[in-house]
């Protein structure tokens, strides 16, 4: 601190003023900006609302706290109109209660906002770090909007605090730009959310850490649940950050070493960011880190800049989601609760990335399970803050609803099988009543399927390629359907040995809503084909007799002859093991040799009968080979 007041003093010594000096040439009607969250000058701040001279002073700020302290006393709301373009958690009931106004904008244009005067500054107070040698303060953790505030402002005053750490990138403000220096040393303003373990968050880390491949560069968007979510990607590899916010959830993934940003296409082995919120321990992780650069929110955030990072992944949050797929982020009905932030910025780069694509996740329920967060429409006064369009995958508790592509008869199941169970019914009648979906469309399961998840697995091709296989999903239809009409005429014959020709709605609902999981199964191969799911398999076993089920499987042409029948069965039995069944029965067509083969290689003990052109075949599971 002796050091820092030594320089200053032999360079520009009449700058350096105490707090309540500095904020007295802020004139009254004056337009203040205030950096941003834990960035924010809290001595200024307190000098700045002690100062009664001071009145009609209209504020400023992105992610406000300090401040909260004096939003329940009538002297301040007299004299200071608060303008927010995020509501904190501080904020929340002074915003309920209408004490502070909330300006919704995308984060990459605030910036231009004021620079074109749309928001017009007068003063600007941050706070930055002590001098270097050559007169270089950085702003630190928050670099996002106040670079702009600085530039744009008559009037920039600055808290020198020894504890603000020194950041790299875009946050160096030469002393040469402040017109006043007040130099006060305090702890910078924590924010470590207090998130307890719970199941559901397990569960939705669960599921998002499926959807994120090694090698993505993340976005976090602001939340808890993002927050959390971080400790379930720590068996990545090679992940890269670009985004908005840095918090504590990210320090185990540096040091783990599953943040390396190696395979990053835009400034590799930078974690580019705007804003540090966390513990002294992050501070400290960040003070003179090359690793990161923070950035203007109007870099950081810009989309066609997001878009330059390949295989961007965008991780935000919600209140609510309806069942088209609009959803609600700022706002509980009529009341504003958090903000736009960054998630359209976010998504709409993720969308425009080669290989990018966004997560929403939430919780199904909400007020203690007694309101679905999955919507037949959204709550009177809720704010539509992604459109149905920029909506890729939506993710809770229960699974993953992919909805970018579909119609929003697909939109409607997928997001009700993802919705709490308790709620499903309800909203298929309530899309009835839409005309979202058929008059007769069946509900999805009313249980938790969470078990579901241990029959995933994934099978290599001799080519390297892989395929995902999972339970078939009402959901599926319209890909079941299309894997059928994919299929040669003769492939389609030896399945059904008939000439079928037409897989309707009807027939296709039958077919998954006799599965039960237990003891009716059945299971699809998923490929990707430039970036879309295709259905290239399925088999089924259903109960024949007791301690017995007949299996049957279809293979689109492509795949056959590669060893995927023989693992499909396998999958089957494992299934059909757990459900107390004890061997399969099938009938086969005399001329579908490769299937006959199939079931003589895995059960070479398995006794057959020749009924017409028929082969029944019977098989025990504690013959089947290894």
């Amino acid at each position: 601190m002796k050091k820092c007041i030594e320089w200053l003093a032999g360079y520009c010594s009449e700058k350096i003023v105490p707090a309540d000096k500095a904020v007295s040439a802020i004139k009254k009607g004056s337009r203040v900006f205030i950096s941003t969250g834990c960035g924010e000058p809290q001595q200024l701040i307190r000098a700045m609302v002690s100062d009664t001279n001071l009145t009609d002073i209209l504020i400023y700020q992105m992610i406000s706290k300090t401040l909260a302290e004096y939003v329940d006393n009538e002297s301040f709301l007299h004299r200071f109109s608060l303008k927010l373009f995020f509501i904190s958690f501080a904020m929340r009931q002074a915003a309920f209660e209408g004490k502070i106004d909330y300006v919704p904008a995308y984060l990459s244009q605030i910036p231009e906002l004021f620079a074109s005067k749309t928001i017009g500054l007068d003063v600007a107070l941050i706070q930055v770090s002590p001098p270097d040698a050559f007169g270089y303060c950085s702003l630190g953790v928050s670099v996002d909007i106040t670079r702009a505030a600085i530039e744009n402002s008559r009037l920039v005053i600055a808290q020198v605090n020894p504890q603000m750490p020194r950041t790299w990138g875009d946050s160096f403000v030469h002393v040469d730009e402040i017109d006043y220096l007040v130099v006060h040393e305090e702890p910078l303003v924590t924010n470590i959310p207090t998130i307890a373990e719970s199941e559901v968050t397990q569960r939705i880390g669960h599921y998002v850490s499926q959807l994120i491949p090694d090698g993505a560069t993340l976005q976090i968007g602001f939340g808890q649940l993002p927050y959390a979510i971080l400790k379930y990607l720590d068996t990545k590899k090679d992940l890269g950050i670009h985004t908005q916010v840095i918090t504590d959830g990210f320090l185990p993934l540096f040091e783990k070493k599953v943040i390396t940003n190696k395979r990053k296409s835009l400034l590799p082995g930078k974690v580019v960011a705007s804003l540090c919120m966390g513990s002294r321990k992050l501070y400290d992780y960040v003070n003179d880190n090359p690793m990161f650069m923070f950035m203007n929110s109007s870099f950081v955030n810009d989309p066609a800049v997001i878009a330059r990072n390949d295989n961007l992944v965008s991780l935000s949050s919600a209140l609510e989601v309806d069942l088209t797929g609009q959803v609600c982020s700022d706002s509980v009905g009529y009341m504003f609760y958090s903000g736009m932030g960054d998630q359209v910025d976010f998504i709409r780069g993720s969308a425009m990335s080669k290989g990018g694509f966004s997560i929403i996740a939430l919780p199904s329920t909400a007020q203690g399970g007694s309101v679905s967060r999955i919507v037949s429409h959204l709550s009177e006064g809720a704010g539509v803050a992604t459109t149905r369009g920029d909506v890729n995958f939506i993710v809770t508790e229960y699974g993953i609803a992919e909805l970018k592509g579909k119609s929003i008869y697909q939109r409607v199941m997928e997001l009700a099988e993802i919705a709490h169970p308790k709620f499903r019914e309800g909203l298929i009648e309530e899309a009835k009543k839409h005309h979202y979906i058929f008059a007769d469309q069946l509900p999805p399961h009313q249980e938790d399927l969470i078990f579901l998840e241990d029959y995933k697995s994934t099978f290599q091709l001799p080519n390297g390629k892989e395929i995902d296989f999972r339970p078939l999903l009402p959901s599926d239809e319209f890909e079941f359907r299309n894997f059928f009409y994919s299929l040669q005429e003769e492939t389609i014959y030896y399945r059904f040995f008939y000439h079928r020709k037409l897989f309707s709605h009807e027939v296709i609902q039958e077919q998954w809503a006799a599965v039960d999981y237990r003891k009716n199964m059945s299971i699809v191969g998923v490929t990707s084909s430039g970036g879309h799911k295709e259905i290239m398999a399925i088999g089924s076993y259903a109960m024949a007799e007791e301690g017995r089920a007949e299996v049957a499987l279809m293979i689109r042409e492509d795949f056959q002859g590669q060893g995927v029948g023989s693992y499909l069965v396998r999958v089957l039995q494992r299934i059909a093991s757990e459900n107390n069944y004890r061997g399969f029965t099938a009938t086969v067509l005399e001329e579908n040799a490769g299937m006959i083969h199939v079931f003589k290689k895995l059960y070479p003990h398995s006794k057959m009968q020749r009924i017409g052109n028929e082969i029944l075949i019977d098989m025990d599971f504690e013959d089947s080979a290894s």
